[in-house]
């Protein structure tokens, strides 16, 4: 299994980010992966700066690592041949080491541009056009598109890699894996299920393809310390993606999570001084199928050097 950090950008300014970009790769990180959100999910994680300008000036700043977005919604705050435009720029200045992930988005962040929040079907409806006009922007040449919710008329990319952009596509359920699994060229999802990876890889056609997770963990030398600052921060984590998928912005996440305890949250995230309920949590995105597994170390940017550096000595190797 590949084991990616995750720039986290809920908790972390623009800057910081790319410092921690920089650590990770130095660590031994095989790849990062960058949220993409206009929001954090709660008000204590304070930071919610622009992906793409950071991933820009991370691509400029790692020679190794490789970069994603987990994940970029294409359909509200972006018209989708925008985010052709930027992901095959940022495959250009990263000299072929993105991967585009894609979601049908959270309330959270795509409410902002007042085009209310559709229902889920049509959320996904409005994906699978985003995907055909990104992927079609990819093949190159002039591109016209007419949908039932987006047109392209004419547009080009005028800058594209040898290496074509791979699409990565979050799922959580067989309907969203029976739609999006034969376009895509990996899979993102956060919970182990095994029955998401043997369903991806019986509704592809070819090879098999990366299956991305995701953990949060909260690493600290003292737990007390680390269990504190994952109730704080990731309190909204346990909800499930078919509530945080809906809920407006981070006084609803906290009105949602006013009642989850520090012990409730500790139950799911590892928490800790300890590689091994680290690597307890990651054996089952393994055992379910995954191939890449991308960290979260919870909490700003004074709570990555130690992370880094715990990383590099105990918890990758004891990973891999």
């Amino acid at each position: 299994m590949r084991i990616g950090y995750t720039l986290m950008t809920e908790q972390t300014g623009p800057r910081e980010l790319v410092g921690c970009a920089i650590a990770a790769e130095q660590a031994g990180f095989d790849f990062a992966a960058c949220s993409d959100h206009y929001s954090p999910w709660l008000a204590e994680q304070g930071h919610a700066p622009y992906a793409w300008s950071v991933l820009g000036a991370v691509a400029q700043a790692t020679g190794q690592l490789e970069l994603m977005t987990l994940v970029t919604c294409p359909t509200m705050r972006y018209h989708p041949v925008v985010v052709a435009q930027k992901a095959a720029t940022v495959q250009l200045l990263s000299e072929g080491r993105f991967t585009l992930g894609l979601g049908a988005g959270e309330n959270l962040n795509e409410r902002v541009v007042g085009m209310g929040w559709p229902s889920v079907s049509v959320r996904h409806d409005r994906l699978a056009e985003a995907v055909q006009i990104i992927g079609g922007l990819f093949d190159g040449g002039t591109f016209t598109y007419t949908g039932r919710h987006y047109r392209a008329d004419g547009a080009k990319l005028w800058d594209l890699s040898p290496t074509r952009v791979p699409i990565a596509i979050a799922v959580s359920g067989p309907k969203s894996v029976k739609r999006f699994a034969p376009v895509a060229d990996a899979m993102v999802a956060v919970e182990p299920k095994a029955e998401l990876c043997a369903e991806w890889d019986h509704e592809r056609v070819g090879p098999p393809t990366r299956k991305i997770g995701q953990l949060p963990v909260s690493w600290d030398a003292d737990r007390g310390a680390a269990v504190r600052r994952a109730h704080e921060q990731f309190r909204w984590f346990g909800s499930g993606w078919p509530v945080n998928a809906e809920l407006p912005g981070p006084q609803a996440f906290d009105a949602a999570t006013q009642y989850v305890r520090e012990e409730d949250v500790a139950a799911g995230i590892p928490c800790g001084p300890d590689a091994g309920p680290i690597v307890d949590a990651a054996k089952q995105f393994a055992r379910a199928g995954f191939t890449d597994l991308a960290l979260v170390q919870i909490g700003g940017p004074e709570r990555q050097p130690e992370f880094m550096k715990f990383a590099r000595q105990e918890l990758l190797p004891a990973l891999r």
